[in-house]
C-alpha cells in the first residue's frame, strides 16, 4: 500500500517497548513538526487555494495528535522529555529540490510530507500489531489510519499540482532515496523514525 522499498526491522518494536517514555516523547515532537510543516505549506504557497483547504484540517488533526500523545504521557506518569535531533527527517530534507519553479518546489515538499507520513504509518502499524501493551496497540491503530489518509492526501495533491507523470516519477526517486536513508540509520527504539 505505501510503496516503501525497505520495511522497518521488526526488532524496532521490541526496542521501542523498552523505551516507552522516549518513544512517546519523540512521537509528540513528530506530531508538532507535522503541524509546523502544514502551516509552512499554507504560509509559503497561499495561491494554491485547493492545497490550503486540504492541508488546513491536517494541521488541526496533527496538533490534536500532539495533545493526545501528551495526555498519554501524563496518564502514565511519564514526562515529555527534550526534543532530539531527527536524523531521518534531516536526511530527507537534503533530498528536497532547491530552486526550480514554485509548482515543482511545492510538489517536492508535498512528496517529502507524504514520505514521512508513509513511514510513520508503517511504524504505527507495527506498533499496533506487535506491542504487548493493549492500550498502546489500540492508540497506534487509530493513528495509523489517520497517517495513511495524510499520506494519500499529500500524494494526491502533488499529482494534482504537477501532473501524474512528473509527480509519480519524482515519488519513485523519493522512495529510492528513503530506502537508502533507512539503511544507513541505526535501529533505535527511542525514535519514531
Amino acid at each position: 500500500m505505501l510503496g516503501l522499498k525497505l520495511p522497518t526491522d521488526p526488532r524496532w518494536v521490541n526496542l521501542a517497548e523498552k523505551s516507552i517514555e522516549d518513544i512517546l516523547t519523540d512521537h509528540a515532537y513528530c506530531e508538532q513538526k507535522a503541524t509546523s510543516t502544514g502551516i509552512s505549506l499554507i504560509q509559503n504557497y497561499p495561491e494554491y487555494e485547493d492545497m490550503v483547504d486540504a492541508v488546513l484540517p491536517i494541521v488541526t488533526e496533527e496538533w490534536g495528535h500532539f495533545k493526545m500523545v501528551l495526555d498519554l504521557l501524563k496518564k502514565r506518569g511519564l514526562k515529555l522529555g527534550p526534543q532530539r535531533k531527527d536524523i531521518y527527517v534531516n536526511e530527507l530534507m537534503k533530498f528536497v529540490q532547491k530552486g526550480g519553479n514554485r509548482k515543482q518546489s511545492l510538489t517536492d515538499k508535498l512528496l517529502f510530507s507524504a514520505m514521512i507520513e508513509a513511514r510513520s504509518c508503517e511504524r504505527f502499524r507495527l506498533l499496533s500489531k506487535e506491542m504487548k501493551d493493549e492500550e498502546l496497540k489500540e492508540f497506534y491503530k487509530r493513528l495509523m489510519v489517520s497517517e495513511a489518509g495524510h499520506y494519500k492526501l499529500f500524494l494526491d495533491l502533488a499529482i494534482e499540482i504537477s501532473g501524474e507523470a512528473f509527480a509519480e516519477k519524482r515519488w519513485q526517486q523519493w522512495i529510492d532515496y528513503e530506502a537508502e536513508v533507512i539503511q544507513k540509520i541505526d535501529l533505535r527504539g527511542d525514535r519514531m523514525h
